[in-house]
């Protein structure tokens, strides 16, 4: 099947299919991810699409740095 990433997914369900993603979202410029607890708290209710929108990253740039790095994006 691949690697893939559903943007509309918790990132704490991704981030536990896939840990390698929070490296890479935090290369994209989601840096408080990597705080502790953050993933196991506002990581449950919170998606990339939302993210994305709430830290003003745009989605074309996220998706095209996940399909650089192998993955297919779900959306």
């Amino acid at each position: 099947m691949g690697k893939q990433v559903d943007l509309n997914k918790s990132i704490f369900d991704i981030s536990k299919e896939n840990p390698e993603i929070i490296e890479i979202m935090k290369e994209i410029g989601f840096t408080d991810i990597a705080k502790t607890g953050m993933i196991n708290t506002v990581g449950k209710v919170m998606t990339i699409a939302k993210g994305s929108r709430i830290k003003n990253i745009d989605l074309d740039y996220i998706k095209a740095i996940f399909v650089k790095k192998g993955y297919k994006i779900i959306d």
